[in-house]
Formats: structure tokens, sequence, C-alpha cells
């Protein structure tokens, strides 16, 4: 089955948002990966972990019906030594998403079903939320990474 056409516009901003994301990782250490701007801050770790997390559940989970076992709380104080894992996180969900969405009828962009934080929400709201969210993130990231690099600059 070939993903509808409306569901293909959303997913392929979802994917450029977390490609951007998940770029910013590239060629860090783990002190930079788990380096916090402020100290209530994110670091690009957390990020990324809390990112990947709302896309599963949201996508997997809530609009296409499968199991998913997340824990949101527990992103926000996760660490890392490499991007390695995070990386390959995301290139095993694309696929699993993808999958899942060329099965998805047109017809779910309309349906309620209930979110767990914000109860009755259609399937394009879903993807509408999501989409927002992998943007914001990646733009709270790429200004992440800017203030680290202008740090390690003055070292």
């Amino acid at each position: 089955m070939a993903i509808d056409l409306e569901i293909a516009l959303f997913w392929r901003k979802i994917v450029s948002s977390v490609d951007g994301l998940v770029a910013c990782l590239d060629e860090l250490t783990a002190a930079e990966l788990n380096w916090r701007p402020l100290e209530n801050a994110n670091s690009l770790f957390v990020l990324t972990a809390h990112t990947l997390g709302n896309v599963e559940e949201n996508l997997c989970g809530v609009l296409c019906g499968q199991m998913v076992q997340r824990q949101r709380a527990a992103e926000f104080s996760r660490r890392g030594l490499s991007a390695l894992a995070l990386q390959q996180q995301w290139q095993t969900l694309q696929h699993r998403i993808a999958d899942a969405l060329a099965q998805l009828p047109q017809a779910e962009l309309t349906r309620e079903r209930l979110h767990p934080r914000r109860g009755q929400i259609t399937g394009r709201e879903i993807l509408l939320v999501v989409a927002r969210h992998a943007a914001e993130h990646r733009g709270q990231a790429e200004l992440t990474r800017d203030l680290l690099v202008a740090t390690r600059a003055k070292l």
C-alpha cells in the first residue's frame, strides 16, 4: 500500500526535523553531548532522546496503535557516551514508522483517539503536534550546539 499524500507530507517534515536534530550530535565528545548551556536546560543528548521518544509514542503508539513502552520523565536524565545509539535508534524508528504509515488509511486522519496527555485528538492533529514538536527541538538543538561551539572556542 502506498502512503497517503497528506500523511507523506507530514512524515517528510518530521523526518527533516529529526534528521537535523540528530545531525547536531555529529562529531561531539561525550562531554559535549551531555553539556547543558544552563543548569536547568537540556543537553543535545536529552533533546534527541526526548524527541525520538515523542515521535515513537505519538506515531507508532497513538496514531498507529502499536505497543510502545515510553518513560518520558527518564528521557530528561539520559546521558550518553556517543551519538551512535541515538543515530541507530532513529534509523530503526524511521523504518518502523514508514512501514506503519504506509498501512494507515487516510480516514484515520479524522478519527479521534485518546492521547495520554492531550485527551481526544485526531490523527491529523497527532501528525501536526509531532511535526511542530520535532521542529521546535531541532531549533533548540541548533542553538544549543551553537552555544557549545562558542563556549569551546573560548577555552
